[in-house]
Formats: structure tokens, sequence, C-alpha cells
């Protein structure tokens, strides 16, 4: 609940005990005012609410400030930073733990490469050209979160309603806000010309037959999806080309050319979208597509992101 007294919000948890977290005109200050104690905390609750619930045995007690930054490097030599090492912001839904865990899923696979001395030269320099963007977009989106959160003036509320307004009158504008804020709209910018698809993060696709794309990537390699098993007329075709193997050896699920990715002959159950039309497709351990072609043919050898 808000006005312009401030904003509270209570949220219950296991045990019978609530978490109350709230901001009230006089905390939109310079500096730390010391300690929060049980008695201002009922004040500040009973003036936003009405009541402070007769609220007691507090378990803690704590506050917090806006201390949004972000590292001006996410990689310096054997250094890499992720996560809240490399980026903090007022707490706003959550959206950090979306970020910091794809900042894990976009090193992890990147690193591992490195270490057993598979990767190209400059694979784990793209870490930092990839994520440090996001990492700025996240900033940007709490820093309005937070001034949307602390906008308790009669202009600041207004502000809010309208908006409020606009998410529930204009799905689109619900979803994409949804989409930013979990970070699924991030695409990463492919080096040259490239199919729509690249760069942008793969749903978990169902597959004709039963099962889904995402239970072909525990493994934590590339899986690279070769969807010409049936053609327009029903019938197999023959399959991708090898990027680096001997076209007249049978159908094998490892490509010389890609010995880092898994090839999967399937069919999409329900193909839409950017995805109707699409023979091939080059999927990276973190879920994010390195490569497609709506022809039947396969990505360049050596192709990792």
């Amino acid at each position: 609940m808000s006005g312009g007294d401030g904003g509270v919000m209570v949220v219950p948890l296991p045990g019978g005990v609530h978490r109350f977290v709230g901001v009230t005109a006089d905390d939109l200050r310079p500096g730390r005012p010391g300690e929060l104690t049980m008695e201002e905390l009922r004040a500040k609750v009973a003036r936003v609410l009405g009541t402070d619930f007769g609220m007691h045995d507090p378990r803690w007690l704590s506050r917090f400030g806006n201390a949004a930054r972000q590292a001006e490097q996410y990689r310096r030599g054997r250094i890499v930073l992720a996560g809240d090492a490399a980026h903090m912001h007022f707490p706003a839904g959550g959206v950090g733990l979306n970020v910091g865990v794809q900042d894990a899923a976009n090193l992890g696979w990147k690193l591992a490469a490195t270490v057993r001395g598979a990767a190209p030269d400059g694979l784990l320099g793209t870490y930092h050209a990839e994520r440090h963007p996001v990492g700025a977009e996240l900033l940007r989106h709490t820093r309005a979160q937070t001034a949307l959160m602390t906008a308790i003036s009669d202009d600041g509320q207004a502000l809010r309603s309208l908006l409020g307004s606009l998410l529930d009158e204009v799905p689109e504008l619900s979803r994409t806000l949804a989409e930013r804020l979990a970070a699924l709209d991030v695409r990463y910018a492919p080096a040259g010309p490239a199919h729509s698809l690249a760069g942008t993060r793969a749903p978990d696709l169902p597959l004709a037959g039963g099962g889904t794309l995402y239970g072909l990537m525990h493994a934590g390699r590339h899986v690279l999806l070769d969807l010409t098993a049936e053609d327009a007329s029903g019938a197999e075709g023959p399959g991708l080309p090898y990027a680096d193997r001997d076209p007249g050896l049978p159908y094998a699920d490892r490509d010389p050319g890609l010995p880092h990715a898994d090839r999967h002959r399937v069919r999409l159950a329900d193909p839409a979208g950017a995805w109707a039309g699409v023979r091939a497709a080059l999927v990276r351990p973190d879920g994010h597509v390195a490569w497609a072609s709506e022809e039947s043919t396969s990505p360049p050898a050596q192709t990792w992101a």
C-alpha cells in the first residue's frame, strides 16, 4: 500500500512472522540516520497504514539505500566478475537475481571451454561484451523502479496510477516490461549478417514425439538442431550436411567441424514466429541461439557464439 505518507509492503512468511518493507518521506535524504529501532518501525508503519498491527519481537531490523553502481570491466586478466560483484542496485523485484544467474550461465561454458583449451581466441572476451550492456540496462530499470517506488508526492502518485492503468489496459506493454525485467528479451548482437534468431534466447521448444529443447541441453554442450527430419511432402530428407566430415559416412551426432556440439535430428511440435521455417539452429549452453538458418545447411566450422 502506498500514499502521500509513504509505502509499505507486508509479506507473510512461514512460522507466523511477517516481513515489512517500506519507505516514508523522511527516509528520502542523504546519509544514514543510524540503526533502525522497533519504535521507529512501528511509528512509520502506523503513519502509512493507520496501524502497527501490534508488531513485536523483531527477528531482524535493517535499513537499505540505493547504492546503484556497475563495474567498468567484467574481466581483467584472470579476474572475472559476475552477479553482485559486477552490478549493484536498489532491491526491486528480484531482477538482480535473474541477471546474476544469467551472468554465470554466460560465463560458465566459456570459462570451461577456455580451461580445457578448446575455446577459440577471444571467446572469453565476449563475456564482458555481451553482459556489460545487460548490467547497464538492469541499473536503468531498477533506477526507474526506485523513482516510482519512492514517488510519494501527489505528482508521483498520479504517475504511479497512470502507469498502473496502462499496464492493465495494454497487454503488450505489460509483456514487454515483464520480459525486460526478467531479462528474457536479451539479444546478443551478432558479429555480422545473421538470422533474426541469432543472439536471442531460445524458448523451451516442444518437440514432435515428446520432449523439449531444454531436455537436450542437460549435458551443458552446444546443441545443433537438425530440423530437416521431414520436408514439406512428409518424406524424410537427407539431413544437414556436416561442417567438416566425409558426407558419405552415416549420419552421426558429432561433427569434427563442431566438436563442441551435439547434433539432434528432430522436428518441432509447433514451429511458430521466428522459428517457423527454420531448418537448422545452433543453441549455446546458456540457451541463446548462436546461429540459425532456413536453409538445409550447417553452421560454419568452429562456430561457438
